[in-house]
């Protein structure tokens, strides 16, 4: 008999319960660090409202959740162990029990608002409604499949709870995969484009490090989205464990995102004023070494018209290209 089938489902809900506050902690201290990456030096108006409404609701999304996970856990364990028909086991059971079909919506608001943020980001990045059009139509599909499958826990019928709620939520989940891989490839393949074609250096490093960024939270996301599909067809309890998980790994992926731009963003910038202050100094050394010694001067007049300074050093004055402040609209958008 394997694991998943030996654990009964009170013992499953009491240790998913415990596995989702450790990673709803976690993703409490990222929320905690993104408002920093947000809001960093920069005053209100500067923030980007679209991407600190979506951190803030997916906080309270995974907060409602973790809060339905314990009432649920102490109504099955404490309240009506002894009186509910079968015992806890039964009462967990239950799908068509309140506080399920409640847990079970605030994941699928979750889902919908993080696959949403991953659609706006590809927009904004492309510039064009055309590459998002397949996206959305897949964030429809998500959207209704999730709504069946609410509607099939809300019904005490079994034939429409056990028909309506396991097609539509292993339609739900692969959807669900197909859009976080198609939105973070589309992300990946224009973000990648700008990086062949950007002068500036740090602006290469900077792309190649979101491009890390984005493909390590889209990886973990697909890996536990994978998982949980491996589960579902698994017998046995299993899937009660991972589906509650997948609430605060959202919230994680997304923070993630945020948090290391903005700390790549720092780290740059911090290097480039260092530098700056070095040269500084040593043209200043130099210009007072031999600012008192007679110098004679022959001017020669020439001409010459390029995109960079003299034996070919990168002029830091010269304005953006269009492939650099679209570089910068990039960072910014996954940023902040």
């Amino acid at each position: 008999m394997s694991s998943a089938s030996s654990i009964t489902l009170d013992t499953a809900a009491f240790i998913s319960t415990v596995l989702e506050g450790i990673l709803y902690g976690f993703s409490v201290l990222m929320f905690i660090g993104t408002t920093w990456a947000l809001t960093y030096k920069r005053s209100m108006r500067d923030v980007n409202r679209p991407v600190a409404v979506a951190a803030v609701l997916l906080l309270i999304l995974s907060t409602a959740h973790m809060v339905f996970c314990i009432i649920r856990t102490e109504d099955g364990l404490v309240i009506y162990s002894n009186t509910y028909p079968g015992g806890p086991a039964a009462y967990f059971a239950d799908v068509a029990q309140e506080t399920y079909v409640i847990k079970n919506a605030i994941y699928i608001l979750q889902t919908l608002v993080g696959d949403a943020v991953a659609i706006y980001r590809c927009y904004v990045v492309w510039q064009t409604a055309w590459v998002i059009i397949l996206p959305c139509i897949l964030w429809c599909g998500i959207a209704v499949t999730g709504t069946l499958s609410v509607y099939g826990d809300s019904q005490t019928s079994g034939i429409i709870s056990t028909v309506v709620n396991i097609e539509c939520m292993g339609a739900f989940c692969a959807l669900t995969l197909a859009a976080n891989l198609l939105s973070s490839g589309l992300l990946v393949y224009r973000i990648w484009k700008i990086e062949r074609n950007v002068a500036n250096s740090r602006a290469k490093v900077m792309t190649t490090s979101v491009i890390r960024v984005v493909m390590d939270s889209a990886v973990l996301y697909t890996l536990a989205l994978l998982i949980t599909i491996m589960g579902s067809f698994c017998s046995g309890s299993g899937p009660f464990v991972l589906i509650d998980m997948l609430t605060p790994v959202i919230s994680i992926t997304f923070y993630m995102v945020i948090i290391r731009i903005g700390m790549d963003k720092l780290t740059l910038s911090q290097v480039s004023t260092v530098r700056g202050g070095i040269t500084s100094d040593t043209v200043r050394g130099s210009v007072s070494q031999y600012s008192m010694k007679p110098v004679q001067v022959h001017v020669s007049h020439s001409t010459h018209t390029d995109r960079t300074s003299v034996y070919g050093v990168w002029n830091q004055n010269r304005p953006p290209t269009r492939k650099e402040s679209l570089y910068e609209a990039t960072s910014d958008v996954l940023s902040a």
